[in-house]
């Protein structure tokens, strides 16, 4: 039997003033917490506050050896602790793309970057004196998406991360499934065109192929190279070096009104929307953030994936299909969910 109105009011109350009751001590902690997070190209890192505020946000190219990463990580958290003026900063948070035996803070295999069983978390705790939590940046995505941003509120979360590759994160009342090795959520390695495009992971026809955005970048460059009629826009872009497209190009060109970008954008939304059906028959997640920078296409990449997720999914008409949500963190979500990891770990 359901409680009666007066008692699911009063359930309410009691759990809107401990939200309150949560925000106004974290926001009471004037202590910080350096989120890194390592892509594919950049590092990006930043000061965050225990609100899940940036307050200092860097930019850097990511190295091609495994040594130079580790010190290009330490030089950017230096200055950092150098740009919080006294104030102070707890511990490191690190999200990196590909497997990350979170446990042991140890990154096993980045297929975009040059670790292999990196023991990451030591090294930098050995160089910077301070606590140091690892994790895979989906998972460090998911964590700021569901605390702070579009999946707030939401228990039972699924976040999708497109960029170099595809990372993604599930969450059940709140927390992150690591899965029995902790190496649980690379999702964009799963199967969708067997024997299709090569992936860098050694495989063929992994999901990343087909709808991350790095694929929006060389189908934009093969449309110019090609000097099809209309590419104009995309050609102006790249600066006439097709080489230097990307999703962020293609994602400029369609919302100009570019209609091979957006047929471009419609097309990985499609992929998109396949691969989210069959993570949704397996997982049953109450809905989907989906992050990265071509999510500012909105509905030119959403919209159809959307579309793909309802006709894909098994028992169309017979069981809900979870709404799918644009991430409200941009690009900061992986360093911010690092540093709230982090702040957990040291706490």
């Amino acid at each position: 039997m359901s409680p009666a109105p007066t008692a699911r009011r009063a359930e309410e109350r009691d759990a809107s003033a401990e939200d309150r009751d949560d925000r106004r001590e974290e926001g009471d902690d004037p202590s910080l917490v350096v989120g890194v997070d390592v892509g594919g190209t950049h590092v990006k890192a930043g000061l965050v506050t225990a609100t899940g505020d940036v307050l200092e946000l860097t930019r850097t190219d990511t190295s091609g050896s495994s040594e130079g990463l580790v010190d290009i990580v330490v030089g950017v958290v230096d200055g950092l602790l150098t740009a919080a003026r006294g104030r102070q900063v707890v511990a490191v948070g690190v999200g990196a793309a590909g497997l990350v035996d979170h446990a042991r803070g140890v990154v096993v295999l980045a297929p975009h970057l040059p670790w292999r069983d990196e023991p990451l978390r030591d090294r930098l705790e050995g160089r910077l004196r301070l606590p140091v939590v690892v994790d895979n940046d989906a998972n460090a995505a998911a964590r700021a998406e569901h605390r702070f941003g579009a999946g707030r509120g939401e228990p039972d979360l699924l976040l999708v991360t497109l960029g170099t590759g595809i990372g993604g994160a599930h969450l059940v009342d709140g927390r992150v499934q690591r899965g029995r090795h902790g190496l649980a959520g690379e999702y964009g390695h799963m199967t969708v065109v067997p024997d299709g495009r090569p992936c860098p992971c050694g495989r063929r026809g992994c999901w990343e192929q087909y709808a991350s955005g790095s694929v929006l970048g060389r189908a934009a460059e093969d449309l110019v190279r090609q000097g099809r009629p209309g590419a104009t826009v995309l050609r102006e872009l790249g600066g006439g070096d097709a080489t230097r497209l990307g999703g962020e190009h293609v994602t400029r060109a369609a919302l100009a009104g570019d209609p091979l970008a957006a047929n471009l954008l419609e097309e990985v939304g499609r992929w998109l929307g396949h691969g989210l059906a069959n993570l949704t028959s397996a997982l049953d997640p109450g809905a989907v953030v989906v992050g990265g920078g071509v999510v500012a296409a909105g509905d030119l990449l959403l919209g159809p994936a959307r579309r793909a997720l309802a006709e894909r999914l098994p028992g169309a008409g017979h069981r809900p299909v979870p709404p799918v949500r644009a991430a409200l963190l941009g690009n900061t979500a992986g360093l911010v969910g690092a540093a709230d990891l982090a702040r957990e770990g040291s706490g």
